[in-house]
């Protein structure tokens, strides 16, 4: 709908540039999904320079997605009394601050504390220009709530493709890709912050506050939805979190694997809207659930690049429409909730995926991994590390003599308790001493050594993660299926007006 057959349909939008606010909207959420990637790819970096447990990287990992939760659940209902303006010139402050917190981190505090910061701007731009999209195009939310989503996948193929650009360039530094995040940031604030926004819907149909209260919590339809949230962006959200490192350890382009994922589902969502109407969004998101379990769990066994891409592309098809026709289901069947509810909505996805899925992920990686270290192997590594690192040490120059210490310090250390007892493995010491001679930064035959022992044992328990996560997929094509019988039942998906 062009703007000018908007103003003419909805006076509230006189004034009101809707196409630059939609763009502008659409490269918030590209600033969003570029720290996504660039976060993705750079985890195995920060594991092995601040030596960190793959528990340590998911709970950084996880703040840049369940911190969303904290910005937009708190800020979300408060859109019309603070103002989306303001809203988005924090946001923006956000994504300049994060990634220069993170940039200059001398250990996991800072990185988590940046992450959150990151975080608290991707939450804040899903809280304004969810309600503001279904606002500027009130006839057609689904629709355009989905191309507007088109912009979070189609963002992580930028982000992706830049970071794989710049290892093929010979760029690894994953302080640089952090600054990938600055750049269309500091284009949708120069877009956004100077136009007039509208009021949202449920300003302009006179709903007070208690009553958007009232209709969100008062319905049984959205505290199903709501609960779903947690369970289908825990399905897209967490994995995709990790498969670039997951993958990489196994010797594939990790990051390439997600470039295709979010490339399917830009594709498929950008053509997403007639479709949708046409089948149900119910029908949808249980076909969605189906794909998207399926896909998780083909990938857990994923051994090749070619393996990968034909269970990512199922995954790819199951989740791509996932967190769109959420918002949108709710936004046409609980229209009174307004920013309320799609707030909410946003939060439970990133809160489930961030606080549970992300880690939970990198925890099963640590317990299990340690099922592919061979001890006799293992010990004898660790033991050159101990032996070799002290020789390299001395005849370093610069800082490499300090980049060395850590490692020094866990082989020692897990030798210890080795040798206490009686032979057994130390768990996760022992990989923590891998990780820290690894990120060194010396080159020597006992780093790729190393690295040789640990990448496959860290893509299994990574690959073993992804099949505990598939079969939360079953209680979803439970509920949706039952919700699809249900509107057929009914003669069809029916859309709810806020006036009715």
């Amino acid at each position: 709908m062009s703007d000018q057959s908007a103003v003419s349909s909805h006076p509230s939008l006189l004034g009101v540039h809707s196409g630059r606010l939609f763009v502008g909207s659409c490269l918030s959420l590209i600033a969003t999904s570029v720290a996504f990637a660039v976060i993705g790819d750079i985890m195995g970096s920060l594991k092995t320079q601040f030596v960190l447990t793959n528990a340590q990287v998911g709970w950084i990992g996880g703040a840049a997605l369940w911190g969303f939760t904290l910005s937009i659940i708190a800020l979300g209902p408060l859109c019309d009394a603070l103002g989306m303006k303001r809203l988005l010139g924090f946001a923006f402050l956000c994504h300049i601050a994060g990634p220069a917190i993170m940039i200059f981190a001398n250990g996991f505090v800072m990185l988590f504390a940046g992450a959150l910061i990151l975080a608290l701007g991707n939450g804040t731009v899903e809280a304004v220009c969810n309600p503001l999209v279904a606002t500027l195009y009130p006839d057609n939310k689904t629709t355009m709530l989905n191309r507007f989503h088109v912009w979070f996948p189609g963002g992580i193929v930028l982000g992706g493709l830049a970071c794989f650009a710049m290892s093929q360039l010979g760029v690894m530094s994953w302080k640089a890709r952090l600054v990938l995040i600055m750049i269309p940031a500091v284009i949708y604030g120069y877009l956004m912050l100077s136009q007039k926004f509208p009021v949202t819907e449920r300003v302009q149909s006179g709903i007070s506050f208690g009553g958007m209260v009232k209709a969100t919590f008062g319905r049984p339809l959205f505290l199903i939805m709501f609960l779903c949230m947690g369970i289908t962006a825990s399905l897209e959200l967490g994995p995709n979190r990790w498969i670039p490192s997951i993958l990489q350890s196994g010797g594939m382009h990790g990051i390439l694997v997600l470039v295709w994922i979010s490339g399917l589902m830009a594709v498929l969502r950008f053509f997403a809207g007639p479709f949708v109407h046409k089948f149900s969004p119910t029908g949808l998101l249980l076909c969605s659930s189906i794909l998207g379990g399926t896909g998780l769990f083909m990938l857990s066994f994923a051994e090749s690049i070619t393996m990968a891409l034909s269970a990512a592309t199922v995954f790819a098809l199951g989740v791509c429409y996932f967190w769109p026709t959420m918002l949108g289901v709710v936004a046409e069947r609980v229209p009174r909730g307004g920013a309320l509810a799609l707030a909410m909505m946003g939060g439970m996805g990133m809160l489930a995926s961030g606080m549970i899925a992300s880690p939970l992920i990198g925890k099963v990686a640590d317990d299990h991994l340690k099922d592919k270290l061979d001890t006799a192997a293992t010990t004898a590594i660790i033991q050159k590390i101990a032996d070799e690192f002290p020789r390299l040490q001395a005849a370093a120059q610069g800082d490499l003599g300090k980049d060395l210490q850590p490692g020094i310090d866990s082989a020692r250390n897990v030798l210890e308790k080795i040798k206490a007892s009686g032979g057994e493995l130390p768990h996760p010491d022992t990989a923590n001493a891998l990780r820290a001679a690894i990120g060194s930064g010396v080159k020597a035959d006992v780093i790729k050594e190393a690295s040789d022992i640990l990448n496959p044992a860290d893509n299994y328990g990574g690959r073993l993660s992804f099949r505990v996560i598939a079969p939360s997929a079953i209680i979803l094509v439970v509920v949706f299926g039952v919700m699809f019988v249900n509107d057929r039942r009914k003669g069809g998906y029916q859309v709810e007006k806020i006036g009715n």
